[in-house]
């Protein structure tokens, strides 16, 4: 042998007894030449007591279950299969080596120990699967939400927010929805998602002023097993990832803690989430609408909300009016909810026209979060069908007789007779043109004609 040989020879020997996979060689009959230090390993015995065997009877004593050289020597064909050895998985490959004449010259087999990668394939299937079962349950949730709300405009501000929130949801901006507790802002988000293209995929709602500060982080990004006192056994996927591809809809995003706000943030920036616990990093693809009642810019300049967030989430603002701001709204949504609360528990109920024309002039301060309750309690606490104003809530009722009260203290002393009806008569209309713009509407709420309403208007300059 020559001294490029043996060169080239130790080379060789060199590249097989680094590989990191089990390497071993067998010759024409089955019996094995080579046995690589990865293969010694593996099997747990030195190569000195395998070379010279032949892989049949390596079978039969039980050194392997099945023998991918075997069958390859048998099938002149590459083999691939699975072992079991030491409760442990290989993978075996076995690659015949032919002459010209298509005969075995040698079979070289590769073994690799796939336990671990098996286990870790098997803990990423049962993730997915959490995360399924996490993501079917809230679309379950969501659709049956979706389906008992309906967003109901008749006034100007109501039919802009509208128009807004159909036409950014075509686009992947953020939005940042703006107005008073109780106005409809997850509705919104509801109409935002139903009309995008991440429909299909979950709108994960959070109110971030719900969950304690000590957990938002865990809830939002997800933890691992022993990330906190606490943390479930088996970790638990974040928002942000079960929003994977959809909508996560931030409501009360002012009470978020500055130091989520910053991950938020960063998030936002990369797309990249990284459970509490873990130094990994999972790539997310997430759409956020976030919301508040509070004044962001006045938080921003007293150093409780970033501003480099804000900037972020402001892409698209969205106000919603208040049903102060709606009052065209507010026969509509109370007819609709009427009707809704009624079919959903058996009751078929209607309201009067002074009910309504009373639950029109209210204020709502709770607004259509409170109109809701209001049109519940009637529905399901009055006993007739009809629904007149003796079963409206007596702080509805209280503010009517206050105006009353407050008209009776001061305006009969020193009046004669024809004084005091006129006056009473005109602050009457007053009161009412302030409740209802629609002279019908007056005269029924006055029980008197519309044209006696149109003459008194007249004389008393109120029209």
């Amino acid at each position: 042998m020559n001294s490029i040989d043996c060169t080239l020879n130790k080379e060789l020997d060199a590249i097989i007894n680094s590989s990191s996979d089990g390497l071993f060689v067998c010759d024409s009959q089955g019996i094995v030449i080579r046995m690589n230090p990865a293969s010694e390993k593996i099997h747990q015995v030195k190569a000195r007591k395998i070379i010279g065997r032949n892989i049949r009877d390596l079978v039969e004593n039980g050194f392997i279950d099945r023998s991918a050289a075997l069958e390859a020597s048998i099938s002149k064909k590459k083999i691939s299969l699975l072992q079991c050895k030491y409760n442990k998985k290989l993978m075996s490959i076995a690659t015949p080596v032919l002459d010209d004449d298509g005969e075995i010259l040698r079979i070289v087999v590769s073994e690799r120990d796939i336990t671990e990668i098996d286990r870790l394939q098997r803990e990423l299937e049962e993730k997915d699967a959490l995360n399924n079962r996490f993501r079917h349950k809230i679309l379950e949730m969501q659709s049956i939400e979706i389906e008992a709300r309906r967003v109901i405009a008749k006034s100007p501000p109501m039919i802009l927010a509208l128009e807004q929130a159909i036409k950014v949801s075509k686009v992947e901006s953020s939005v940042l929805i703006l107005g008073e507790s109780g106005v409809g802002k997850g509705m919104i988000a509801d109409l935002i998602y139903n009309h995008s293209k991440r429909k299909n995929f979950p709108l994960i709602k959070i109110n971030c002023g719900a969950i304690p500060e000590s957990l938002i982080e865990a809830e939002l990004f997800g933890h691992e097993k022993g990330a906190f006192t606490g943390a479930l056994e088996n970790g638990k996927p974040g928002y942000l990832e079960l929003a994977d591809n959809g909508i996560l809809f931030l409501d009360e995003i002012a009470e978020l803690p500055l130091s989520s706000q910053v991950k938020l943030l960063k998030i936002l920036e990369d797309g990249k989430v990284a459970r509490l616990g873990s130094s990994q990093e999972r790539k997310v693809n997430v759409r956020i609408i976030a919301a508040t009642h509070r004044d962001l810019e006045g938080m921003i300049k007293d150093r409780l909300f970033r501003h480099d967030l804000y900037y972020r989430l402001n892409v698209v603002p969205i106000y919603i009016p208040s049903v102060r701001e709606r009052r065209e709204c507010i026969i509509p949504l109370l007819r609709h909810y009427i009707e809704y609360f009624g079919k959903i528990n058996g009751i078929n109920k209607r309201i009067s026209g002074k009910a309504l024309d009373i639950l029109e002039s209210y204020s709502y301060p709770g607004n259509v979060r409170e109109l809701m309750n209001i049109c519940e309690r009637l529905v399901v606490m009055t006993d007739s069908e009809l629904i007149d104003p003796s079963d409206l809530p007596s702080q509805i009722n209280t503010i009517e007789n206050q105006e009353i009260s407050e008209l009776s203290t001061d305006w009969i002393n020193g009046k004669t007779l024809a004084e005091v009806i006129e006056f009473a008569e005109k602050h009457c209309l007053i009161n009412a043109t302030r409740k209802f713009t629609n002279q019908y509407k007056i005269a029924r709420y006055l029980n008197v004609n519309q044209s006696t309403i149109a003459r008194k208007l007249k004389k008393y300059s109120l029209n």
